[in-house]
């Protein structure tokens, strides 16, 4: 039997009936004047509404994203992947299915069921590594960055591996509002994650490498933590150099980066507005404060978007390009200018909690295939296992 909080946790994301699949023809906005880029202009969740957007960089995306809703909780998921899109698509498919069977079997959320969710996928993707890497070795360079936020009666729950970044915009003294960074960045150009990064590796004078004025471990990558990177965790899986890019110069003793998440726990407030959960494609070009204040003072509908094509203006400025100029470009060539970029941004209205509203049981999902975008949105019903039901 569970207890009244393990029927509340499954009541949380309860099965619907419903299932509606999003195509490029009626999506609510593939967008006319940017054709990799994509949004969902306005959405409800348990306390309030979201606005959802992602641009395409790569020749396949990397990025995967989810937006979970249902009447008592919402679930936020943003996975930047890199080296391939493998890693972010196995975080999408099974993280929220983890948390959801570990908050059941505990009866409650908080930060130590979030990391036994996120450890749980990290271990799964390990686990289809060993199983495929002998027919596709490239597999075990497939990494992601994993950034979770979970607002569950009232308290919001964030989880954060490698360098994307979830960001609160609070009402401040003179009702200014203020950008408060929740996650901290894995990433190897900050000093601290240096020094931390060379006090786990003392007797490696190589953990960390400048290589074309940029800070890499072992001159490989720049985020510290990651889902999958098995390369990087377990000698069975080192690459030899007919990968050059991938290839360790010498042995790996041990690992070199880890899945374990930062954690924080916050209590809202009326004065937190929203929340801003987006990829590091985002905070190349935009700072904290500056994407708080595109979102409290412009309208609500398409603000995602709205932040993206931003950053992308200002990756073109940066290039001394315009954006018009910057989105003829294809995919797979808009890499050398920017990232894949995705921006989720949560409203948060109190006046909603505890109360009755109607709510859709959603699940609104970034992803793409071999295809293209066409596939880019879905909603679809989740049972209380993640589960997808017609």
């Amino acid at each position: 039997m569970f207890s009244w909080l393990a029927r509340m946790a499954s009541a949380c994301w309860k099965p619907v009936r419903r299932y509606a699949r999003m195509n490029k023809d009626d999506d609510e906005d593939c967008s006319l004047e940017d054709p990799l880029l994509w949004s969902r202009e306005l959405e409800k969740h348990s306390y309030g509404e979201f606005s959802f957007a992602v641009v395409q960089a790569n020749e396949v995306i990397e990025d995967n994203s989810q937006v979970e809703t249902g009447p008592d909780a919402t679930f936020v998921g943003v996975y930047d992947g890199h080296g391939g899109p493998d890693a972010s698509r196995f975080i999408c498919d099974h993280l929220f299915r983890n948390l959801m069977r570990l908050a059941q079997e505990n009866g409650n959320i908080t930060e130590d069921i979030l990391r036994s969710a996120v450890c749980a996928t990290e271990e799964g993707f390990l686990t289809l590594v060993r199983r495929s890497w002998g027919i596709k070795p490239t597999i075990a360079a497939m990494g992601s960055c994993c950034l979770v936020g979970v607002i569950w009666r009232g308290t919001l729950f964030v989880g954060n591996v490698g360098d994307s970044r979830a960001v609160i915009g609070s009402l401040g003294k003179s009702n200014k509002i203020v950008a408060e960074q929740l996650t901290r960045d894995h990433n190897a150009s900050i000093e601290e994650v240096r020094q931390e990064l060379r006090s786990l590796h003392p007797d490696d004078s190589h953990i960390v490498v400048m290589k074309h004025g940029v800070w890499r471990i072992k001159g490989i990558i720049q985020v510290s933590r990651s889902i999958g990177d098995a390369y990087l965790k377990k000698p069975e899986f080192s690459l030899d150099p007919s990968f050059p890019r991938f290839h360790l110069a010498e042995p790996l003793r041990r690992p070199v980066l880890t899945a374990e998440p930062s954690l924080s726990t916050k209590v809202l407030q009326p004065s937190d507005k929203f929340l801003i959960f987006a990829s590091d494609g985002l905070w190349e070009h935009l700072t904290n404060q500056q994407a708080v204040e595109i979102v409290y003072n412009n309208p609500r509908a398409g603000i995602a978007k709205r932040l993206v094509k931003t950053a992308l203006t200002e990756a073109a400025r940066k290039r001394e390009m315009r954006y018009d100029d910057l989105k003829k470009l294809e995919k797979g060539i808009r890499r050398f200018f920017h990232d894949d970029i995705t921006v989720v941004v949560i409203f948060l209205d109190h006046e909603l909690q505890g109360k009755k509203a109607r709510v859709p049981e959603l699940s609104v999902r970034g992803f793409t295939n071999t295809v293209g975008p066409s596939n880019f949105n879905v909603l679809r019903g989740i049972d209380e296992n993640g589960r997808s039901v017609g």
